[in-house]
């Protein structure tokens, strides 16, 4: 009794009375009404915050779903192409750079006036050109001055996928009939390795001077030594497969290579170019290089098809003047039924600052055919040299390990004061295609070649008015040395007594307008 008095003890009076309030104030229509709202404003919000929750995880799984398909999406959308003129050069390339396009061009008029003797009737004046080319005994005895375009050229050259170059290139010009228009250039090549694989036709590099870009030549024929051993197994248009490799300081390049664009023989020659080329001196602005190169024709083309006995497999060594307004070729081996031929050379080349000379050596051996005659050799042998006079210098570059022209400094602008870049040129250049010649005035012995001697002695100017416009002027002293062989070696009725004079001494000048990009 005592606890539950205690108990009922414990609720005073006041706490009665706050609890009879407040059921009253419950038991109150209007404020029931007021809380009924409360709850239901509560109950829309929390369901408005469940909604953008939702909405929220909506969102998120979309932009992860955006974020994984976002390289796919770049890959498959054409990149923006960037345009570029650089130094005249219209390139167009993908903005991450693994597409490139540029358009290439070169343009080369040659004009020349050929001071020689007079030309006499065919019976006493016995200047000739090549063996067998009438024509030529005519125009060995008047060349023809005038103008030729050397080279009108057009291509386009760039990069695929980041690994691979590609270059097509075709020729508009050319001297004389054999060059009126074709293929000079059609390789694709794997840059991604060390050593970059090219496949196609493009012209291997046969040696120092072939090295450079023709429109960097310092004149405007390469030495006529150069360009008999780059026809060989090289020059413009030749099919091959090749490995090219370079450091700081080295080059290598092997190439094997077959016939010519356009040439159709029986069975196709089968050659081989090789070359090594290294800097072992080096200073800020001076540098020595030196080289060395092999041109085979290891199987030369057949004029027939492959029967017992086989059919002849001619060679022939042949070029002009060191210029090519007239086509006529005045030295001459004719052909040469070959089992091989074998073109070996050494190379040099030096700069300081605004100096440069290059020189090179080659000998070339003929292995004859089912012969007992013994196989003849040829030599020759060139050296040459610039002065830039404005104080720029021939650029030298490891990837091709050939000295490329000057770009000038202050490119043609007389109302600037600016008036390009000048370099003086020399060169001296001599090609023996002489073998077991004899005496003037004797018959040649059975296995005797008379091609004749050609020493040629130029000296030039040259006008780097920009990148692009160049004009080059040259004078040519050329001596040639060469007894006719006799019988009908120049046609019958027109072929001089054996161990005649049929070469000559004559004079050249010369101008080439160049544009190139």
């Amino acid at each position: 009794m005592t606890d539950s008095n205690e108990g009922q003890a414990g609720v005073t009076p006041m706490k009665l009375l706050a609890g009879t309030a407040l059921a009253a104030l419950l038991a109150t229509p209007a404020l029931a009404q007021d809380a009924q709202a409360q709850a239901d404003r509560i109950a829309a919000l929390e369901a408005q915050i469940a909604a953008l929750a939702e909405q929220v995880a909506e969102l998120k799984a979309q932009n992860a779903a955006v974020a994984k398909a976002a390289p796919e999406r770049a890959a498959a959308r054409p990149a923006e192409a960037v345009v570029s003129l650089a130094n005249g050069r219209p390139t167009i390339a993908s903005s991450d750079g693994r597409f490139t396009a540029s358009i290439r061009g070169v343009l080369q008029l040659d004009a020349a006036r050929y001071d020689q003797a007079s030309p006499g009737p065919l019976s006493t004046d016995f200047r000739r050109g090549s063996f067998g080319g009438a024509d030529e005994n005519d125009r060995a005895r008047d060349l023809g001055d005038g103008a030729n375009f050397r080279r009108v050229r057009l291509g386009i050259e760039g990069k695929a996928f980041g690994a691979f170059d590609y270059n097509f290139l075709y020729d508009f010009g050319g001297s004389g009939v054999e060059e009126n228009g074709r293929i000079s250039a059609a390789w694709v090549q794997y840059s991604a390795l060390p050593v970059k694989l090219r496949v196609g036709a493009f012209p291997p590099p046969t040696g120092l001077e072939d090295a450079a870009s023709s429109s960097s030549s310092l004149f405007a024929e390469r030495p006529s030594i150069a360009e008999t051993v780059r026809g060989l197994a090289g020059g413009d248009g030749r099919t091959g497969l090749g490995a090219f490799a370079s450091g700081e300081r080295w080059n290598v390049s092997a190439v094997v290579t077959g016939n010519l664009i356009g040439t159709q023989t029986f069975d196709e020659q089968l050659g081989f170019v090789g070359r090594a080329a290294f800097v072992p001196l080096k200073g800020e602005d001076w540098l020595v290089h030196l080289g060395a190169n092999a041109n085979l024709v290891i199987n030369p083309a057949a004029t027939g098809p492959d029967a017992p006995g086989g059919a002849p497999t001619p060679v022939r060594l042949r070029d002009r003047p060191e210029l090519r307004v007239d086509g006529t070729r005045l030295i001459d081996t004719g052909n040469l039924d070959a089992d091989s031929v074998t073109a070996l050379g050494l190379e040099f080349g030096a700069q300081r600052r605004n100096l440069y000379l290059q020189a090179e050596y080659f000998d070339i051996d003929v292995d004859r055919r089912a012969s007992a005659l013994s196989d003849p050799s040829f030599r020759g042998w060139y050296v040459q040299g610039s002065w830039v006079l404005t104080g720029e210098a021939r650029r030298y570059g490891t990837t091709n390990a050939g000295f490329d022209g000057p770009r000038p400094s202050k490119p043609f602008d007389p109302l600037e004061g600016q008036w390009g870049a000048l370099e003086l040129a020399m060169r001296y250049s001599h090609i023996d295609l002489d073998y077991r010649a004899g005496i003037a005035g004797s018959a040649p012995a059975a296995d005797a070649v008379r091609g004749g001697e050609q020493n040629v002695w130029s000296l030039g100017l040259n006008w780097y008015l920009n990148t692009v416009l160049s004009l080059q002027a040259a004078y040519r002293r050329v001596e040639v040395d060469r007894l006719s062989p006799g019988g009908t070696a120049f046609g019958a009725g027109a072929t001089p007594p054996a161990g005649a004079q049929v070469g000559q001494d004559l004079d050249i000048l010369s101008l080439r307008t160049q544009y190139a990009f």
